[in-house]
């Protein structure tokens, strides 16, 4: 028992005792599972507006959404016109160890995807109308042995812009006449078995001309550029001579050599080449 406090005596303070209590999570009363939920009802939400957009949008503005999502629709890629290639699809890019000579005259190719699939004018349509377009052409090159041996330097792709043909030349073909824009007996038959198929198909047409970087003489008045536009001007009249409409042509491009299929290589015999576009 304490002892008795004197009369006017001042009281020392108490003591303050704190008591920490720890709360350890546990079971259900986490708050982990709520970051969870978050993310599953955002990805929902995300989900139903991707259907309400599919169900809201016409197929000319989904195309135009799938075209902006998938890059290899644009994406340059050398070698890719022979992917799909006529009877075999060989790449035109495989290597031969061709032996260059001296001579003349496509784009770097752009790809769609072989799995695309969509409405008349997207992409899985038009790998369809490129697969009908070389079963053809190959039944007009299998009549003569000497065109099925040609067969090889053409080369039939799809591209964002239509379905493009492209003739190349190599160590053992020339669409033309050494440094001119007059066609070889064998080009015109090519070019006439060619013309029947695109007689066959609807669409505009382009032609576009290269040729490699091997230079002219000095002092010389042509050059690379009007070779490769007088060639592209040369195929268009012989496709008009093989019954092609001169309506049906919406242009002519001669881009010399500043577009080489083999990048590595300017002066490869295969940089020379004629490009024909089916636009769609």
């Amino acid at each position: 028992m304490p002892p008795p406090r004197k009369a006017g005596a001042i009281e020392p303070p108490r003591p303050i005792i704190v008591k920490k209590i720890t709360i350890v999570a546990g079971g259900h009363h986490g708050g982990a599972w709520k970051v969870a939920y978050a993310d599953f009802v955002t990805a929902m939400m995300a989900f139903f507006l991707l259907l309400w957009l599919l169900g809201a949008t016409t197929e000319k503005q989904r195309k135009g959404i799938a075209d902006y999502f998938t890059p290899t629709l644009v994406k340059m890629r050398e070698g890719s016109a022979g992917s799909n290639g006529l009877l075999g699809g060989s790449s035109i890019t495989d290597a031969d160890h061709y032996a260059h000579r001296a001579g003349q005259t496509g784009t770097k190719t752009l790809t769609v995807p072989r799995d695309t699939v969509g409405g008349p004018k997207e992409g899985g349509s038009r790998i369809k109308r490129v697969a009908h377009m070389e079963a053809m052409l190959k039944v007009r090159l299998d009549a003569s042995a000497r065109l099925k041996k040609l067969a090889k330097i053409v080369k039939i792709a799809a591209t964002p812009e239509g379905i493009r043909l492209d003739l190349m030349d190599n160590s053992d073909f020339s669409m033309f006449l050494l440094g001119t824009t007059i066609l070889t007996p064998d080009a015109v038959d090519l070019l006439h078995a060619i013309g029947g198929t695109l007689r066959d198909e609807s669409g505009a047409l382009a032609v576009r001309g290269h040729t490699d970087s091997l230079a002219w003489h000095r002092g010389d008045a042509a050059n690379n550029w009007s070779l490769s536009a007088g060639r592209a001007e040369a195929t268009r009249q012989q496709l008009l001579r093989d019954g092609l409409a001169e309506g049906r042509f919406a242009r002519i491009e001669g881009v010399a050599d500043r577009e080489p299929l083999i990048t590595d290589n300017p002066a490869d015999p295969r940089n020379r080449r004629m490009s024909i576009l089916l636009m769609d």
